[in-house]
């Protein structure tokens, strides 16, 4: 484990995860990772290279050799580089997020990208969201985090991004997907989707974005005071 600090972001998807850590990066000056990003830059290359969801071999080799690069660019968004292609819009699709799900449920996969993830743990410090950040990827983390949501909460604000990406979607089917998402997150075998018994649970439904961050640095400021 990193000497360097980490505040690890749990939760659902639609929770709010990756814009609270890539502001919450922004203002320490720390490192990001959206590890959500990279089950699915594994999907995306699995549907580009005909790989079938059931080819576990061919899955771990993908996960194992992705060339992937986090850009942040100056408004504070991050841009998602795979073998030297800005593939940020192609991966934030709804069928690239439904593909991530079923690949993130694979042991291999989980176990390929495993010390990927720990890499990314480097001084001054590093700001992570997922699903198994605070419970499987980073359980020493400083600070834990658990962020969720309702689920029509969350369907509207995943409308909203589709649209900005210039994508369409339909309301109620988003929230009938979030749903069963979770519910295939929460079950999985490996690595399911929970609280760690020692996070912090912030519910973000009728929170701005800048009071959830507040609210975090706070909480870890005042850590890092008494500590």
């Amino acid at each position: 484990m990193s000497d360097s600090p980490i505040i690890t972001v749990d939760g659902p998807a639609g929770a709010g995860k990756g814009t609270i850590s890539q502001r919450l990066a922004h203002e320490l000056g720390w490192h990001i990772l959206d590890s959500g990003s990279l089950y699915r830059l594994t999907a995306y290359s699995a549907l580009n290279k005909d790989c079938a969801f059931d080819d576990i071999s061919k899955l771990e080799t993908i996960a194992r050799n992705l060339q992937v690069e986090f850009m942040p660019d100056p408004t504070g968004v991050v841009k998602i580089i795979l073998d030297g292609v800005n593939v940020s819009k192609e991966i934030r699709s709804e069928s690239a997020g439904e593909a991530a799900s079923k690949v993130a449920g694979i042991e291999a996969v989980r176990e390929a990208l495993l010390q990927r993830q720990r890499d990314f743990a480097k001084a001054p410090g590093l700001v992570c969201d997922g699903r198994d950040m605070g419970t499987v990827v980073f359980p020493d983390a400083n600070l834990k985090i658990y962020l969720t949501a309702s689920a029509e909460v969350r369907a509207v604000r995943r409308l909203k991004q589709l649209k900005e990406h210039g994508l369409n979607a339909n309301l109620a089917r988003l929230i009938e997907e979030i749903q069963d998402r979770d519910y295939r997150d929460k079950t999985r075998t490996h690595a399911p989707l929970l609280p760690a018994t020692d996070a912090i649970e912030i519910d973000s439904s009728n929170l701005s974005i800048d009071s959830v961050v507040l609210q975090i640095r706070q909480i870890y400021e005042s850590r890092a005071f008494t500590s």
